[in-house]
Protein backbone atom coordinates (compact mmCIF):
# COMPACT_ATOMS: atom_id res chain seq x y z
CA UNK A 1 0.00 0.00 0.00
CA UNK A 2 2.82 2.40 0.94
CA UNK A 3 4.58 1.61 -2.31
CA UNK A 4 1.42 2.41 -4.24
CA UNK A 5 0.90 5.68 -2.35
CA UNK A 6 4.56 6.53 -2.80
CA UNK A 7 4.30 5.96 -6.57
CA UNK A 8 1.20 8.17 -6.78
CA UNK A 9 2.96 10.96 -4.86
CA UNK A 10 6.06 10.68 -7.03
CA UNK A 11 3.95 10.67 -10.22
CA UNK A 12 2.04 13.76 -9.05
CA UNK A 13 5.28 15.62 -8.29
CA UNK A 14 6.65 14.61 -11.69
CA UNK A 15 3.52 15.91 -13.45
CA UNK A 16 3.74 19.18 -11.52
CA UNK A 17 7.39 19.47 -12.57
CA UNK A 18 6.49 18.98 -16.24
CA UNK A 19 3.71 21.57 -16.00
CA UNK A 20 6.13 24.03 -14.41
CA UNK A 21 8.64 23.45 -17.19
CA UNK A 22 5.87 23.93 -19.75
CA UNK A 23 5.05 27.33 -18.26
CA UNK A 24 8.72 28.28 -18.43
CA UNK A 25 8.89 27.68 -22.18
CA UNK A 26 9.46 30.74 -24.33
CA UNK A 27 6.25 30.65 -26.33
CA UNK A 28 7.79 33.03 -28.87
CA UNK A 29 10.50 30.46 -29.60
CA UNK A 30 8.56 27.19 -29.80
CA UNK A 31 9.50 25.33 -33.02
CA UNK A 32 6.94 26.15 -35.67
CA UNK A 33 7.61 22.87 -37.47
CA UNK A 34 9.05 19.71 -35.88
CA UNK A 35 10.11 16.75 -38.03
CA UNK A 36 10.37 13.37 -36.30
CA UNK A 37 12.02 10.13 -37.41
CA UNK A 38 10.05 7.65 -35.32
CA UNK A 39 12.64 4.92 -34.89
CA UNK A 40 12.82 1.89 -32.61
CA UNK A 41 9.39 0.23 -32.68
CA UNK A 42 10.89 -3.15 -33.48
CA UNK A 43 13.72 -2.81 -30.95
CA UNK A 44 11.23 -1.79 -28.28
CA UNK A 45 9.22 -4.95 -29.00
CA UNK A 46 12.34 -7.15 -29.06
CA UNK A 47 13.43 -5.76 -25.71
CA UNK A 48 10.10 -6.90 -24.27
CA UNK A 49 10.17 -10.27 -26.10
CA UNK A 50 7.16 -9.22 -28.17
CA UNK A 51 6.51 -9.55 -31.92
CA UNK A 52 7.62 -6.57 -34.01
CA UNK A 53 4.04 -5.76 -35.02
CA UNK A 54 3.21 -5.01 -31.37
CA UNK A 55 5.94 -2.37 -31.44
CA UNK A 56 4.53 -0.83 -34.61
CA UNK A 57 1.03 -0.69 -33.15
CA UNK A 58 2.30 0.86 -29.92
CA UNK A 59 4.35 3.33 -31.95
CA UNK A 60 1.25 4.35 -33.88
CA UNK A 61 -0.67 4.87 -30.66
CA UNK A 62 2.15 7.05 -29.38
CA UNK A 63 1.50 9.42 -32.27
CA UNK A 64 -1.73 10.39 -30.51
CA UNK A 65 0.09 11.25 -27.29
CA UNK A 66 2.84 13.26 -29.00
CA UNK A 67 0.36 15.04 -31.27
CA UNK A 68 -1.56 16.23 -28.22
CA UNK A 69 1.66 17.30 -26.49
CA UNK A 70 2.98 19.21 -29.51
CA UNK A 71 -0.38 20.89 -29.97
CA UNK A 72 -0.47 21.99 -26.33
CA UNK A 73 2.99 23.58 -26.73
CA UNK A 74 1.84 25.68 -29.65
CA UNK A 75 3.79 23.83 -32.37
CA UNK A 76 2.48 24.77 -35.82
CA UNK A 77 3.19 21.49 -37.64
CA UNK A 78 4.78 18.10 -37.10
CA UNK A 79 5.97 15.85 -39.90
CA UNK A 80 6.27 12.18 -38.98
CA UNK A 81 8.39 9.75 -41.00
CA UNK A 82 5.88 6.91 -41.08
CA UNK A 83 6.99 4.79 -44.07
CA UNK A 84 9.99 5.41 -46.31
CA UNK A 85 10.60 4.35 -49.91
CA UNK A 86 13.25 2.00 -48.49
CA UNK A 87 10.83 0.33 -46.06
CA UNK A 88 9.45 -1.78 -48.94
CA UNK A 89 12.56 -3.94 -48.45
CA UNK A 90 11.18 -5.27 -45.17
CA UNK A 91 9.45 -8.68 -44.95
CA UNK A 92 6.15 -8.67 -46.84
CA UNK A 93 4.07 -9.53 -43.74
CA UNK A 94 5.53 -6.58 -41.86
CA UNK A 95 4.92 -4.25 -44.80
CA UNK A 96 1.31 -5.44 -45.07
CA UNK A 97 0.80 -4.78 -41.36
CA UNK A 98 2.27 -1.27 -41.67
CA UNK A 99 -0.04 -0.57 -44.61
CA UNK A 100 -3.06 -1.50 -42.49
CA UNK A 101 -2.13 0.74 -39.56
CA UNK A 102 -3.26 4.10 -41.05
CA UNK A 103 -6.77 2.72 -41.59
CA UNK A 104 -6.97 1.45 -38.02
CA UNK A 105 -5.32 4.47 -36.44
CA UNK A 106 -6.80 7.40 -38.35
CA UNK A 107 -10.38 6.13 -38.14
CA UNK A 108 -10.15 6.13 -34.36
CA UNK A 109 -8.21 9.40 -34.15
CA UNK A 110 -10.33 11.63 -36.43
CA UNK A 111 -12.87 12.67 -33.73
CA UNK A 112 -10.05 13.87 -31.49
CA UNK A 113 -8.33 15.64 -34.38
CA UNK A 114 -11.56 17.48 -35.09
CA UNK A 115 -11.90 18.45 -31.44
CA UNK A 116 -8.31 19.75 -31.38
CA UNK A 117 -8.72 21.59 -34.72
CA UNK A 118 -5.77 19.62 -36.21
CA UNK A 119 -5.43 19.14 -39.98
CA UNK A 120 -4.00 15.96 -41.50
CA UNK A 121 -1.67 16.16 -44.50
CA UNK A 122 0.60 13.69 -46.27
CA UNK A 123 3.76 13.81 -48.35
CA UNK A 124 4.94 10.85 -50.40
CA UNK A 125 3.71 8.97 -53.44
CA UNK A 126 0.36 7.21 -53.57
CA UNK A 127 1.45 4.98 -56.44
CA UNK A 128 2.25 1.50 -55.18
CA UNK A 129 0.44 2.00 -51.89
CA UNK A 130 -2.66 -0.21 -51.36
CA UNK A 131 -6.02 1.42 -52.06
CA UNK A 132 -7.22 0.87 -48.49
CA UNK A 133 -4.23 2.81 -47.15
CA UNK A 134 -4.70 5.70 -49.59
CA UNK A 135 -8.43 5.78 -48.80
CA UNK A 136 -7.78 6.01 -45.05
CA UNK A 137 -5.29 8.84 -45.44
CA UNK A 138 -7.49 10.58 -48.00
CA UNK A 139 -10.51 10.39 -45.68
CA UNK A 140 -8.54 11.90 -42.79
CA UNK A 141 -7.32 14.73 -45.02
CA UNK A 142 -10.80 15.41 -46.35
CA UNK A 143 -12.52 15.40 -42.96
CA UNK A 144 -9.93 17.69 -41.36
CA UNK A 145 -9.26 19.99 -44.33
CA UNK A 146 -11.10 22.95 -42.80
CA UNK A 147 -9.30 22.73 -39.46
CA UNK A 148 -7.07 25.74 -38.86
CA UNK A 149 -4.82 24.56 -36.05
CA UNK A 150 -1.69 22.43 -36.02
CA UNK A 151 -0.83 20.35 -39.10
CA UNK A 152 -0.21 16.62 -38.58
CA UNK A 153 1.79 15.69 -41.66
CA UNK A 154 2.62 12.05 -42.44
CA UNK A 155 5.58 11.20 -44.67
CA UNK A 156 4.31 7.94 -46.16
CA UNK A 157 6.03 6.12 -49.04
CA UNK A 158 8.38 9.08 -48.93
CA UNK A 159 12.05 9.47 -49.85
CA UNK A 160 14.00 12.72 -49.84
CA UNK A 161 16.03 11.95 -52.96
CA UNK A 162 12.91 10.85 -54.82
CA UNK A 163 11.19 14.09 -53.86
CA UNK A 164 14.06 16.15 -55.30
CA UNK A 165 14.12 14.06 -58.50
CA UNK A 166 10.39 14.67 -59.02
CA UNK A 167 10.82 18.41 -58.47
CA UNK A 168 13.68 18.53 -61.00
CA UNK A 169 11.59 16.59 -63.53
CA UNK A 170 8.72 19.07 -63.14
CA UNK A 171 11.05 22.01 -63.72
CA UNK A 172 12.68 20.27 -66.70
CA UNK A 173 9.23 19.79 -68.21
CA UNK A 174 8.50 23.51 -67.86
CA UNK A 175 11.81 24.33 -69.54
CA UNK A 176 11.02 21.90 -72.37
CA UNK A 177 7.60 23.54 -72.83
CA UNK A 178 9.25 26.95 -73.06
CA UNK A 179 7.48 28.40 -70.03
CA UNK A 180 10.61 28.52 -67.86
CA UNK A 181 14.15 29.67 -68.55
CA UNK A 182 16.93 27.57 -66.93
CA UNK A 183 18.54 30.69 -65.43
CA UNK A 184 15.29 31.45 -63.61
CA UNK A 185 15.55 28.26 -61.53
CA UNK A 186 16.58 29.18 -58.00
CA UNK A 187 16.19 27.77 -54.49
CA UNK A 188 12.75 29.32 -54.01
CA UNK A 189 11.46 27.80 -57.24
CA UNK A 190 12.78 24.36 -56.34
CA UNK A 191 11.17 24.63 -52.89
CA UNK A 192 7.84 25.48 -54.54
CA UNK A 193 7.95 22.16 -56.39
CA UNK A 194 8.72 20.01 -53.36
CA UNK A 195 6.01 18.03 -51.57
CA UNK A 196 6.39 20.31 -48.55
CA UNK A 197 5.77 23.51 -50.55
CA UNK A 198 2.88 24.52 -48.27
CA UNK A 199 4.85 23.97 -45.06
CA UNK A 200 7.62 26.02 -43.45
CA UNK A 201 11.01 24.31 -43.28
CA UNK A 202 11.46 22.34 -40.04
CA UNK A 203 12.99 24.18 -37.10
CA UNK A 204 13.74 20.99 -35.19
CA UNK A 205 14.45 17.39 -36.22
CA UNK A 206 14.06 14.65 -33.63
CA UNK A 207 15.26 11.09 -34.14
CA UNK A 208 14.60 8.39 -31.57
CA UNK A 209 16.26 5.06 -30.73
CA UNK A 210 19.90 6.15 -30.81
CA UNK A 211 20.48 6.30 -34.56
CA UNK A 212 22.29 9.42 -35.81
CA UNK A 213 21.49 9.77 -39.51
CA UNK A 214 18.80 11.26 -41.74
CA UNK A 215 17.78 8.10 -43.60
CA UNK A 216 16.70 9.98 -46.74
CA UNK A 217 14.30 12.25 -44.84
CA UNK A 218 13.62 15.86 -45.93
CA UNK A 219 17.11 16.25 -47.38
CA UNK A 220 16.45 19.68 -48.90
CA UNK A 221 14.33 21.06 -46.07
CA UNK A 222 16.71 20.24 -43.20
CA UNK A 223 19.53 22.51 -44.41
CA UNK A 224 19.34 24.77 -41.32
CA UNK A 225 17.27 22.64 -38.99
CA UNK A 226 18.43 21.97 -35.42
CA UNK A 227 18.96 18.24 -34.74
CA UNK A 228 18.15 16.43 -31.49
CA UNK A 229 18.82 12.72 -30.97
CA UNK A 230 17.74 10.43 -28.15
CA UNK A 231 18.32 6.77 -27.27
CA UNK A 232 14.65 6.43 -26.28
CA UNK A 233 12.67 4.11 -28.56
CA UNK A 234 9.67 5.74 -30.21
CA UNK A 235 6.98 3.85 -28.22
CA UNK A 236 8.61 5.20 -25.02
CA UNK A 237 9.01 8.76 -26.33
CA UNK A 238 6.81 10.82 -24.04
CA UNK A 239 5.52 14.37 -23.76
CA UNK A 240 8.35 14.97 -21.28
CA UNK A 241 10.93 13.77 -23.84
CA UNK A 242 9.41 16.13 -26.40
CA UNK A 243 9.65 18.90 -23.83
CA UNK A 244 13.37 18.11 -23.34
CA UNK A 245 13.91 18.45 -27.09
CA UNK A 246 12.09 21.80 -27.21
CA UNK A 247 14.00 23.05 -24.17
CA UNK A 248 17.26 22.12 -25.90
CA UNK A 249 16.10 23.87 -29.06
CA UNK A 250 15.44 27.08 -27.15
CA UNK A 251 19.04 27.13 -25.93
CA UNK A 252 20.48 26.97 -29.46
CA UNK A 253 21.89 29.98 -31.29
CA UNK A 254 20.55 29.67 -34.83
CA UNK A 255 22.98 31.67 -36.95
CA UNK A 256 22.02 30.50 -40.47
CA UNK A 257 25.64 30.90 -41.54
CA UNK A 258 25.98 34.35 -39.93
CA UNK A 259 27.33 35.56 -36.58
CA UNK A 260 24.09 36.09 -34.67
CA UNK A 261 24.73 36.38 -30.93
CA UNK A 262 28.52 36.24 -31.23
Amino acid sequence: MLDKLGWKKSHKVQQQSIQQRMTNLNLEDVPNHIAIIMDGNGRWANKKALPRFVGHREGMQNIRRITRAANSMGVGAITLYAFSTENWKRPSKEVEFLMRLPEEFLTAFIPELMELNIRVEMIGEQEGVPDYTNRAIGKAREETKNNTGMILNFAFNYGGRREIVLAVQQLAQLVQEGTLEPQDIDEDLIAQHLMTSKLPEPDLLIRTSGEIRLSNFLLWQLAYTEFWFTDVHWPEFTAETLLEAVESFQKRNRRYGGLKGE
